[in-house]
């Protein structure tokens, strides 16, 4: 390995770095610049690129979802020593009180352990409505700026959660409505909606409003109907946004008309109660929807056939 940066003092020549003898060694003239040189590289070797993309990194990632980032250290729950073999009784002891030790110094405050309740919060909710890790770092980072602004005090830590939760929804554009997020979480549908509002505008996250194409792709889907279906129903709903029939209404009832509408048009047909079931909404919101598209809207479809 050469040291592009160091010349020889004697010739000027590159010096070699011997790493079986960890010597510094001027290619040229052969004298010794350095003895026992520690290498500041890596203390793995990799033979391919793979390998070495592989293990650049040492030590997990930093992550937002946990209270101290994940740079504490962790003292394992199996009686096992780095060899597979199991520790000793004596020992047992000894590693059984630094773990307790551990564990109460790792949330030393008050912040801490509100971060730490409402981390794990925010995580359960996530997983039961299945979201991508990189939209749950973006609600915990959202909680953390809250407890960094001292929105926190006089409201519930599983409200504030839930609102972060869905605040990251929103800016992912991931359609996950009030309803779904209250379904997951331990409080009511207004207390999200209100401590949403609040963090959002404290925090000046300046979300956009949620449209009816956001939520599309997934009631499709849910619903098992064609490319074809999801093409129209994404033409009804451009041309509603035209006629300025989204104004002042739900997102989710009128992607529910759309679908429905679009049902109809490519022989597909659903029921209203199986969509207004899978978008969350009454019946009734989906007739009204789909009476004011058919009204406004030349489709091709009398309000006696639907």
């Amino acid at each position: 390995m050469n040291i592009s940066d160091v010349s020889c003092s004697e010739c000027g020549k590159n010096i070699l770095f011997d790493e079986n003898r960890g010597l510094l060694v001027c290619q040229e003239c052969g004298l010794v610049h350095s003895e026992k040189h520690i290498d500041q590289g890596p203390e793995w070797r990799a033979f391919d690129a793979d390998q070495k993309k592989k293990r650049t990194r040492t030590g997990a990632p930093m992550t937002y979802m946990i209270h101290d980032k994940g740079l504490s250290t962790m003292i394992d729950w199996k009686n096992k020593d780095i060899f597979g073999k199991e520790i000793s009784a004596k020992i047992r002891g000894q590693i059984y009180r630094l773990r307790k030790w551990q564990s109460r110094i790792r949330v030393s405050d008050a912040t801490e352990r509100n971060l730490t309740f409402a981390l794990s919060e925010l995580d359960r909710m996530a997983s039961n409505l299945d979201l991508q890790k990189n939209l749950r770092e973006c609600s915990a980072k959202i909680y953390r700026d809250a407890v960094g602004a001292h929105l926190i005090r006089g409201r519930s830590i599983e409200g504030v959660a839930a609102a972060s939760l869905y605040a990251a929804c929103r800016r992912y554009k991931v359609p996950r409505t009030l309803n779904e997020i209250a379904e997951v979480a331990r409080v009511d549908k207004k207390e999200i909606g209100r401590s949403f509002r609040f963090i959002s505008r404290e925090l000046e996250l300046n979300l956009n409003p949620t449209k009816p194409l956001d939520f599309l792709t997934r009631f499709i889907s849910e619903l098992e109907l064609s490319t074809d279906c999801q093409k129209m129903a994404k033409k009804i709903i451009k041309k509603a946004e035209l006629m300025g029939l989204t104004s002042g209404r739900g997102p989710t009832g009128l992607c529910a008309a759309a679908i429905y509408t679009a049902s109809i048009l490519t022989k597909e047909r659903r029921t209203q109660r199986k969509i207004a079931k899978v978008s969350q909404v009454t019946e009734v919101t989906v007739r009204n929807r789909f009476s004011e598209l058919i009204e406004n809207l030349d489709l091709g479809i009398s309000l006696k056939k639907k």
